[in-house]
């Protein structure tokens, strides 16, 4: 434990000199989008933290414990996804520049309302961006639950005053520092990551499996994916890869791109780098599950297997013929608390990352941010962010003790997205889409509505339905009814 204390404090002192670098922004454009000047790599890191890292690794391994390597089948629908986000993201970056844009909400509002009907734009506006903050409240409270279970076993206290610490430290940490503090931050916690993988989680699967021949114990549905069923792994690239194009995390960081080329370019990287984690991940899990059985909660699984293997150090020791004591005695406990707290980093940025996203979002869409408003009172509309940071991440805190599951939460949270694919598919590849606004809003409802049904329905009666499986109705009913109001509207023309 006093190692795991000595890395907090560390973490800590870190994120203070990042918090006192941001605290003093005035700069509207540094705050939402880092001034639309970030690079390449800090852009693909970024990127790939929030999509590998964080409660979603967390939530793989956990997943890989439960179902084996149907988590992989999101790996290879995201691949896909952003190679079909790379046709359109130097398009995404350009509209941000030349509109000044600083969400997908808003580029969603300015498509298809209009200011010459104000209570269409307030109806849509509330459509649009309360879904999306719903959908993120899932994977923000995915975080919570990640930070807790660390929290639980390295300090040995009960889930939910751990829930509450995670909480107050996101909460803490997005409301100061904002997008440029969110990019830093996912800039180590991917360095720390690549370091699990290759110090610990690829030397310890490889050792636990006896170089991967004892995953053939595992039942058959594990290895083949087909865990959930096989409509949800073939669902997975026929419709959560378009979600690619409307994560509202993703069109952050497209906008704050130096442009659209860079844009493209980190859409490509991040799509083939993202892969190898949704392997590895899922296989901690898998190994977890061959030698421990099926008696632990998923939730436990990343602590127990960092636990297992933090003696990495010991080996390095041994292997040069140290043979000081105090570092043998101490090492193991040593890595076990630098790979945890960076895994709470991880979960810490991942989760200002989310609370950063709805709390822009609402702020633009709810407090009356308005398509051509001024944003002169740039204190006002900070105090504004800041205190929907503090309500959203207590809601959030909320639906983590209530829903303490983090891979249920993690796959509702990527998945119920899908329900914008067809109208803002429509947008990018039409000009003029404010003729079909309504069939817009009702196609946006009604997946929302179906989702939320088929969700609950699955959750209560698991033996029915798979709840995980929620977004495929809601993807096919979003798109009929908006391909209907389309020819609605085209046979009233004429």
């Amino acid at each position: 434990m006093a190692w795991i204390i000595f890395w907090i404090v560390v973490y800590l002192i870190l994120i203070l000199v990042l918090s006192l670098r941001h605290v003093n922004t005035t700069d509207m454009e540094s705050y939402l989008v880092n001034n639309r000047k970030t690079k390449t790599f800090p852009l693909v890191a970024t990127t790939l933290a929030t999509f590998v890292g964080g409660g979603t690794s967390m939530g793989l391994m956990a997943m890989g414990y439960e179902s084996g390597l149907a988590a992989v089948g999101i790996g290879v629908a995201y691949v896909i996804g952003f190679f079909i986000l790379s046709r359109f993201a130097a398009k995404m970056n350009e509209t941000g520049r030349r509109e000044t844009l600083y969400s997908f909400p808003q580029y969603l509002n300015n498509r298809y309302t209009n200011p010459d009907d104000p209570k269409f734009a307030r109806l849509f506006s509330s459509a649009v961006s309360g879904t999306n903050i719903f959908i993120f409240f899932f994977l923000l409270s995915a975080q919570f639950v990640g930070m807790a279970a660390l929290l639980k076993f390295a300090f040995t206290i009960d889930y939910i005053p751990a829930a509450i610490i995670s909480c107050l430290v996101v909460i803490g940490y997005t409301a100061i520092a904002g997008m440029s503090g969110v990019i830093i931050t996912d800039m180590i916690q991917f360095l720390i990551i690549i370091f699990m993988i290759i110090a610990i989680f690829i030397p310890g699967i490889y050792e636990d499996t006896e170089g991967l021949t004892r995953l053939n114990e595992l039942p058959e549905n594990m290895l083949n994916g087909t865990f959930y069923g096989w409509v949800f792994l073939i669902a997975l690239p026929l419709f959560l890869s378009p979600s690619v194009l409307i994560r509202m995390d993703l069109w952050q960081r497209i906008l704050a791109a130096k442009d659209g080329k860079t844009a493209k370019r980190v859409s490509i990287i991040s799509g083939l780098g993202m892969l190898p984690f949704y392997i590895i991940f899922p296989l901690v899990g898998m190994t977890l599950r061959i030698v421990l059985g099926d008696t632990i909660e998923a939730n436990d699984v990343t602590y127990l297997f960092l636990e297992r293997h933090s003696d990495i150090g010991l080996h390095f020791l041994n292997a040069i013929d140290v043979t000081n004591v105090f570092m043998k005695q101490h090492i193991a406990e040593f890595i076990l608390g630098f790979v945890v707290v960076g895994l709470m980093s991880a979960l810490m940025s991942s989760g200002d990352s989310f609370l950063n996203l709805v709390s822009i979002s609402a702020v633009r869409d709810f407090a009356g941010w308005r398509k051509k408003a001024s944003l002169t009172d740039k204190k006002h509309v900070y105090k504004q962010i800041r205190i929907a940071t503090v309500i959203f991440g207590l809601v959030a805190l909320a639906m983590a003790l209530v829903l303490p599951k983090i891979v249920d939460l993690m796959v509702v949270g990527i998945a119920t997205i899908v329900i914008f694919v067809p109208v803002t598919f429509l947008a990018l590849i039409k000009d003029d889409v404010y003729k079909y606004r309504m069939a817009a809003i009702y196609s946006i409802i009604s997946g929302f509505v179906v989702n939320l049904f088929f969700f609950v329905w699955g959750t209560v009666t698991p033996e029915q339905f798979q709840a995980k499986s929620s977004f495929i109705p809601a993807f096919i009913v979003a798109s009929v009814v908006l391909l209907v109001g389309i020819r609605v509207n085209k046979s009233r023309i004429h």
